[in-house]
């Protein structure tokens, strides 16, 4: 199916009033793009992977700053290129600090309050079939499923775990139910 831009815009509308279905929409259509931009930048995969969660932590936070006179995904990828520059400078001062610009308020815009039909699909599994299917997953995604389904911790509880910031696990996490979706679905 393609997508045309006023789709794009409708979803950016429904983003900036906090609706996960859009966010979810947008985290799917440009994670490619993102990711992409970031592989060749840093040419390391967990790096790049790390970079574009942050890309769309921070995308999803300031989405009310978001001009619609420009490109979704150009505004992504300046944000992308910001974080690494950033990181690069980080790296280089030796400072190891994780800092995130988010308010209480504006990660609870993106919080999930229903199931997604990835949370369905995940409980309604037999436990050693999707336990297959976990083990199919990067460490860091297999992690981030264990602690929020097997060990029933809250948001905050991972974020606290991880020694991350709560909008940099939420992206992570979705990103995880959607990489044990396809692999489920694969193997159906």
């Amino acid at each position: 199916m393609e997508i045309n831009k006023a789709e794009i815009k409708i979803q950016i509308r429904q983003a900036k009033e906090g609706k996960q279905s859009a966010f979810n929409f947008l985290l799917d259509l440009f994670w490619n793009n993102v990711y992409g931009y970031q592989l060749k930048r840093v040419s390391n995969e967990h790096e790049a992977e790390d970079i574009t969660i942050e890309t769309f932590s921070k995308a999803f936070d300031k989405i009310d700053t978001y001009n619609e006179d420009y490109h979704f995904n150009t505004w992504l990828i300046a944000i992308s290129k910001n974080i690494q520059i950033d990181k690069s400078r980080k790296k280089r001062a030796s400072i190891q600090s994780r800092t995130t610009d988010a308010t209480v308020e504006q990660v609870k815009k993106i919080a999930d309050k229903d199931p997604s039909p990835e949370d369905k699909l995940i409980t309604e599994q037999n436990l050693a079939e999707l336990l297959q299917f976990i083990k199919q997953l990067k460490p860091h995604y297999r992690e981030i499923i264990t602690l929020r389904y097997f060990q029933e911790m809250s948001y905050n509880e991972i974020s606290n775990a991880l020694d991350e910031p709560l909008s940099n696990v939420k992206v992570r996490l979705l990103r995880a139910r959607k990489l044990l979706s396809e692999i489920i679905t694969q193997n159906r």
